[in-house]
């Protein structure tokens, strides 16, 4: 069970399966290195050009792994909250993109 295990959410207290964690984690932990990469170049000084061009990549980087995100509580956690009727998680769900797409 290493790339999958069982989470609770606080909010609609169900279990289900985080099939891509492992790979969410990975990506995350590339991008907070990149990050700091970006960080050290603005504190060496070097050329904004190249900053935002890396910037770029990291924004991409969390875009990819908000993808992940967005379809496993798709799979899981919208399809549960369809079978029972829980429009409380829809309107999260509304609510996170909203904030994920700004």
């Amino acid at each position: 069970m290493d790339e999958h295990h069982n989470t609770l959410h606080e909010h609609h207290e169900h279990l289900h399966q985080h099939a891509n964690t492992k790979d969410v984690l990975n990506r995350l932990s590339r991008a907070i290195g990149h990050l700091e990469s970006v960080k050290r170049m603005v504190e060496d000084g070097r050329d904004c050009s190249d900053v935002l061009i890396q910037l770029a990549a990291v924004r991409a980087a969390l875009n990819a792994t908000s993808r992940i995100i967005l379809k496993d509580h798709l799979e899981h956690c919208i399809v549960h909250a369809v079978e029972s009727n829980d429009q409380q998680a829809i309107t999260e769900l509304e609510h996170a993109i909203d904030k994920l797409i700004q």
